[in-house]
This record gives C-alpha cells, sequence and structure tokens, in this order.
C-alpha cells in the first residue's frame, strides 16, 4: 500500500493548492440543498483528484461527494472514497478548518487514510498496520479516561443549533470545529479526547478519518454501536457517529445514549 498511500498525499497536497488559490479570493458558490454550498474550489478540487486517481489506478472504483455517482465502484475490491474539501462552510468563513480527504477502501474497510489541510498545512496519514501520522511524526489517541476531563470536538453548526445542551455537563470543554474530517485527525492526533457527531454523515466525511483513528488506538462507530463499513449503495451514516480510544469506545457510547 505505500505506493497508494504516496499518490493519495501528493494528490491531496496538490488538491490543497488548487484550493489555496479560490481562499480568500472569488469564486462561484450555489446550494446542492438547504445549507449544504458547494463551491469553484470543491469542484476544481475534485476534477484533479479524479483525473490523477484514476489515471494512475484505473482498476479501482471511485466514490466522492462532487462526483456523479457511478454502481460500477461497488463491484470493485478497492475504491477511492473521497471528499475534495472537506469544510465548505468554513472555506467560505475564511476559517481555516477544512481539508482535503482521500481514502482508499479494501472490501469494505479503509486501508489509507489521507486528511490535509492546506491552510495550516496538517497532513495526517494513515494505512493499515503501519500507524497514524502528523507530519510524519507517529500519532496516537488521548489516554485521558474520565468524561469529566474530556475535550469533545462537536460541530459548529450543531451547536447552533443546540443539539449539543444535553451534554453541557458531560465533558470538561465542548470544541466546536468545522470539518469532520478534519475533527477526527486531530482527535487521532490527542489534539482532544473524543469526537461525536449528533447527525449523519457521507460515508466521504469519515472514510479517511476511520484509517487514522484506527492506527492511532482508536475506533468510530455509529451513535447505536454499529460498525461501519465503506463503498456501500447507501453512503449516509446514520443516526451519527463517535470516535475515541477503543477501550472506552463502548462508555462513550452509553454515555450519548443516556441523554
Amino acid at each position: 500500500m505505500k505506493k497508494e498511500l504516496q499518490s493519495a498525499i501528493d494528490a491531496a497536497k496538490d488538491a490543497g493548492l488548487i484550493i489555496m488559490q479560490y481562499y480568500k479570493s472569488k469564486y462561484e458558490i450555489r446550494d446542492k440543498s438547504y445549507h449544504n454550498p458547494v463551491t469553484t474550489a470543491d469542484h476544481a478540487s475534485d476534477t484533479f483528484l479524479k483525473e490523477t486517481l484514476t489515471e494512475q489506478y484505473p482498476e479501482y472504483g471511485w466514490l466522492s461527494e462532487e462526483t456523479v455517482d457511478s454502481k460500477e465502484r461497488l463491484n470493485k475490491e478497492r475504491t477511492w472514497v473521497v471528499d475534495p474539501l472537506d469544510g465548505t462552510k468554513e472555506f467560505i468563513e475564511g476559517v481555516d478548518h477544512f481539508v482535503v480527504s482521500i481514502a482508499l477502501v479494501e472490501n469494505g474497510e479503509p486501508v489509507i487514510g489521507v486528511l490535509y489541510n492546506p491552510a495550516s498545512r496538517e497532513l495526517f496519514t494513515a494505512s493499515k498496520g503501519d500507524g497514524a501520522y502528523q507530519d510524519g511524526e507517529r500519532i496516537k489517541c488521548s489516554n485521558q479516561t474520565d468524561f469529566k476531563k474530556m475535550v469533545i470536538l462537536n460541530s459548529r453548526s450543531e451547536t447552533r443549533k443546540g443539539l449539543w445542551e444535553p451534554y453541557s455537563n458531560d465533558f470538561q470543554e465542548q470544541r466546536a470545529i468545522g470539518s469532520v474530517a478534519y475533527k477526527l485527525g486531530l482527535t487521532s492526533a490527542g489534539k482532544a479526547d473524543v469526537f461525536a457527531s449528533l447527525r449523519p454523515k457521507n460515508e466521504w466525511d469519515i472514510c479517511a478519518g476511520h484509517c487514522i483513528m484506527r492506527e492511532a488506538g482508536g475506533e468510530m462507530l455509529s451513535l447505536k454501536g454499529d460498525a461501519i463499513t465503506y463503498n456501500n449503495a447507501r453512503t449516509l451514516i446514520t443516526p451519527g457517529i463517535i470516535a475515541v480510544r477503543k477501550d472506552i469506545l463502548q462508555s462513550t457510547i452509553n454515555l450519548f445514549n443516556q441523554n
């Protein structure tokens, strides 16, 4: 997998350069659906990534937020699962919480994960069995086990809607950060203790981060405690997700289901 990992890293960095040409500059914004914007930068990054990775690996499937889906990928042993710009709302607001997210899935399991924040130049990487890294340095999930001492990363939009108020006394701090993928990278690196989303997420939001989380000693499940697999016909993961160090995952799920 070393070849594919390097290809993903190179592609993510190059896509990041494309994105930064638009950041805090002029670009077109439109809504794909209610409160779901897409920009010129999203499409430019997606076009580059698809051309680059499918040309290098024509036998692999392709699933991306900004590409019209083809069910041909369901018959592939390996499939790229990509979000060309995760954190579009933050990108538009000029908040540097956005990343290029690239994962390679093999038989439903993420075996490569790359997250690149082109604004901060943070690079999170992992491949199955080889550990997780930030900027070349080995990373591990937090070893904190006391919820009252934990920092949990959550959604800016969920926080604004008041969805996190029932959990206000469960953790030391709720820290609202943009980009689901970026939050997974930060949690994998021990910059926070746990990450959760109270709303459904798509495969491309979480796939690369899931690989990194696993290799950093963590795991991610649905809020119901269900295992998450990838390259499915239905890409939405419901009802939400929790990611934390593996040995306290079940107790974290129990905490959320008590509220």
